[in-house]
């Protein structure tokens, strides 16, 4: 439960935005990595762990909520409409969905010094995508034990109304000793409810990273559930194979085949690598270019891959020299959003 206490209403948190022309306001503010040390709307900040492109995070302890991960939004950032609102509403879809597996939004507002911070819980473990650089390819068996936490956290969204929009091994927590996963960053979630006006990315640009997004992405257009499904098919298609099913070598050309190519099948990924054809099947299925031709759930999507897994032997062959670290972790600056 959030903090009743430093609750806020959306519109209430927009306020000081959306009515104020002055940046008067921010001038004379230290830099965010000095608050260090500091108190933050009750929370004393112990260090920095990492930054984005809108937000840095730091670790924090709070009387109440013990030690967080406290992200705030950049200095440059805090007098724009749209990424306060986009800031805002990832702390809005944590706190309205609730699953095991989606990081626990504990508080979010604005503090004294008027920054805008998001309180999330403290999760053990590593970013998946470190995991799977370092031990992948993953047994197909312990793919499916991810992906079935994973999934289950998005049907949850999906239920909810939200679709994720950003799922990529690096938006995930993973801890190798208890197997348990934890999906981060509603940033640029969407509401499939929501009226045409009250979207915050303008028409005819996609939102995501490339090298995960689904080709109905690319046209700017607000995508549904399946576009999550296609995503979470090519973080396993990753985890399986430490590749992607596009060899795209620059945005351009990735793009490109995004929308005018068939993804390299499974046991194409990798001379080294094979599967059962009913894994194959499953990832392939769910890479499907045209939303319609999906699993018609992500939870149907889960239980057919678990499914697959669980039928299937050991069958990947390992090839060291091929799976260490090289020219896909250099790529990954470029295909970001």
């Amino acid at each position: 439960m959030i903090d009743k206490g430093k609750r806020y209403k959306f519109a209430t948190l927009l306020q000081p935005v959306l009515h104020t022309t002055s940046r008067a306001r921010y001038v004379g503010r230290v830099p965010i990595e000095t608050i260090v040390g500091t108190t933050l709307a009750g929370y004393t900040v112990r260090g920095k762990v990492g930054e984005g492109g809108t937000s840095t995070v730091f670790r924090a302890d709070h009387a109440q909520h013990g030690t967080v991960a406290l992200k705030v939004l950049r200095d440059k950032l805090q007098h724009d409409k749209t990424a306060v609102a986009r800031f805002l509403r990832e702390a809005q879809f944590g706190a309205r969905v609730q699953h095991p597996n989606i990081i626990r939004t504990l508080d979010y507002g604005q503090s004294d010094g008027d920054r805008y911070y998001l309180a999330i819980e403290w999760a053990s473990g590593e970013i998946l995508d470190k995991h799977a650089e370092r031990s992948g390819p993953l047994p197909s068996k312990e793919v499916a034990e991810i992906m079935t936490q994973i999934c289950g956290a998005v049907q949850a969204a999906h239920d909810a109304g939200i679709v994720h929009r950003d799922l990529k091994p690096e938006n995930v927590m993973y801890d190798p000793a208890s197997g348990h996963v934890k999906l981060l960053d509603f940033g640029i979630a969407a509401d499939t409810d929501a009226a045409p006006d009250q979207r915050l990315t303008r028409a005819g640009f996609f939102v995501g990273t490339l090298m995960y997004v689904a080709p109905e992405a690319l046209s700017g257009e607000l995508v549904g559930p399946a576009a999550d499904q296609y995503s979470l098919a090519t973080i396993a298609y990753f985890l399986l194979t430490g590749t992607l099913p596009y060899t795209g070598k620059s945005p351009r050309e990735l793009f490109s085949q995004l929308l005018t190519q068939p993804p390299v099948a499974l046991n194409k990924a990798k001379p080294s690598l094979t599967f059962a054809p009913s894994i194959e099947a499953v990832i392939m299925k769910a890479l499907s270019k045209a939303p319609k031709d999906r699993y018609a759930s992500v939870s149907e999507f889960s239980a057919a891959f678990s499914l697959a897994a669980s039928d299937t032997p050991p069958a990947c062959i390992r090839d060291s020299a091929e799976n260490k670290p090289g020219l896909f972790g250099k790529m990954k600056g470029l295909f970001g959003r």
